[in-house]
């Protein structure tokens, strides 16, 4: 019996391997007449370009964060101060969060997981700034979400989109000064009750697309630490640095 049975399981599984390798030519072919379809754009001057990212030109005009720069916000030196030293920012005003790397870049999500590998390899969970439901209902999206679930891909490290919840409307933020936009995010964000077990004792990744004051990150860092967080870093998208102010 053993005999006669082995013949029909040999032939199903060679069948099965057959089916695998057209499943597999037709997609590899779905992907190559979606890329001649709808080609990857330059997501600056919106030209074709091969693979992901920027054109040659654009990439050209970038202006990228780089070594030295403040450990804390960031922000770029002119000169290299010495290891650890933080600008004048950093210790006039030092933000609840403990540090903050930013990139500007076209893929981003997966470029941030490549210049966040030292915050994220500490990480164990990833927690993007929310949206008031308000607002996201009405954009259908979270930017910071968005990012962080690449990042999660990326990296593996977990996220937990509904842990920190906007607990009020707030104003847009552009055109406020940085007092406004401390007081209008002040109280905002809360840990929901029923998600603290994930970030009670957790090092914890905020995620946002663009930092400028810092004061959403600021008041979201501040309700994780009151829910007990191991620590706090920021890793974003770009953020806005003055040129006019001296940073150390």
């Amino acid at each position: 019996m053993d005999a006669e049975a082995s013949p029909p399981r040999s032939i199903a599984s060679q069948l099965h391997g057959a089916l695998r390798a057209c499943r597999g030519a037709w997609s590899h072919a779905a992907k190559l007449a979606l890329d001649v379809a709808l080609p990857t754009l330059c997501v600056a001057c919106r030209e074709p370009v091969d693979g992901d990212g920027v054109c040659a030109g654009c990439w050209a005009k970038l202006s990228f964060i780089a070594p030295p720069f403040c450990p804390r916000l960031g922000i770029p030196f002119v000169y290299d101060p010495g290891s650890d030293m933080l600008s004048m920012e950093a210790i006039a005003n030092p933000p609840a969060y403990a540090r903050d790397r930013t990139d500007l870049a076209p893929a981003m999500g997966r470029w941030m997981a490549r210049a966040g590998h030292e915050l994220l390899d500490d990480a164990d969970v990833l927690v993007p700034v929310p949206l008031h439901w308000r607002r996201a209902w009405g954009r259908r999206y979270n930017q910071s979400g968005a990012l962080a679930r690449v990042i999660e891909r990326q990296t593996g490290v977990r996220m937990a989109p509904e842990a920190l919840r906007r607990i009020r409307p707030t104003e847009q933020q552009i055109g406020l000064s940085r007092t406004q936009r401390a007081s209008n995010v002040q109280g905002a964000f809360k840990v929901a009750t029923d998600r603290q077990s994930l970030i009670a004792g957790r090092r914890v990744v905020l995620v946002d697309d663009v930092l400028t004051s810092g004061a959403t990150v600021d008041a979201c860092a501040r309700a994780l630490l009151r829910a007990k967080a191991a620590s706090v870093d920021v890793l974003v998208f770009a953020r806005v640095v003055d040129a006019h102010k001296s940073p150390i």
